[in-house]
């Protein structure tokens, strides 16, 4: 998630929080159509931010009672403890640091689980980092970087989170080898047709320090066992 959209959503979002964390709900009276779409709108944010505030950087440490008391005294229109010019810079550089922190405790995690990896029987490593162990060896044609391929895959991180999953979905999945993550460039065109790999790509050759939605950290090392079913020139 970008920055500002981070802040954004946090930081409006929260103060409207009613079900989440130290923060007391109280009951309203819904009189009007109005009424009831603004209690809509509250819950409606309130639920995105309880499912999205735990896992952003830096979220869990976020007093919502102090966010709540300075979106309070803004309303009141009362003096600010911090200029208001300034505002903007506090959150983003708050954000920025937490993400990195986060980022450089991923990959120390991430270089770590490499390293082992690298040691177990079986498991080959290229020159640009990439890990591949053989489950079913196929003897079909290697796919160019052209062509389109159509697979089956299983993706999670280092931990075992399942992230996307066309197996679990039941439906194999189709696209041009050249239009994914380098790291699935690289090993789809080593993969002779009809072989099941289990992969691992180094941050670097995945989605690197920006990450990818909830799931995929920044510098998140990624682990996919992919079949090869067809390659489409």
């Amino acid at each position: 998630m970008k920055i500002k959209s981070l802040v954004l959503t946090l930081v409006v979002g929260t103060v409207m929080l009613v079900s989440c964390g130290n923060i007391k709900s109280s009951k309203v009276q819904l009189k009007s159509l109005a009424d009831s779409a603004a209690y809509a709108i509250g819950i409606d944010i309130g639920n995105n931010i309880k499912k999205n505030l735990p896992t952003a950087p830096g979220g869990k440490d976020l007093d919502q009672k102090i966010i709540l008391a300075a979106f309070t005294s803004a309303l009141n229109g009362d003096s600010s403890q911090i200029p208001s010019a300034k505002v903007s810079g506090v959150t983003q550089v708050y954000f920025m640091k937490c993400q990195q922190l986060e980022a450089g405790k991923a990959g120390e995690v991430g270089k770590k689980f490499l390293d082992e990896n690298a040691k177990r029987s079986g498991v080959k490593t290229t020159a640009s980092g990439l890990q591949y162990e053989i489950l079913k060896e196929g003897n079909g044609a290697k796919p160019a970087a052209t062509d389109t391929v159509v697979v089956h895959y299983h993706g999670t991180t280092i931990e075992g989170k399942v992230f996307d999953s066309s197996v679990d979905r039941g439906k194999p999945a189709s696209f041009p080898v050249n239009q994914v993550i380098p790291g699935w460039t690289e090993a789809l065109q080593l993969m002779p047709l009809g072989s099941k790999w289990k992969i691992v790509i180094p941050a670097a050759l995945a989605y690197g320090e920006r990450g990818a939605g909830a799931d995929i950290k920044p510098n998140s090392v990624l682990v996919f066992e992919v079949e090869l079913l067809e390659i489409k020139k």
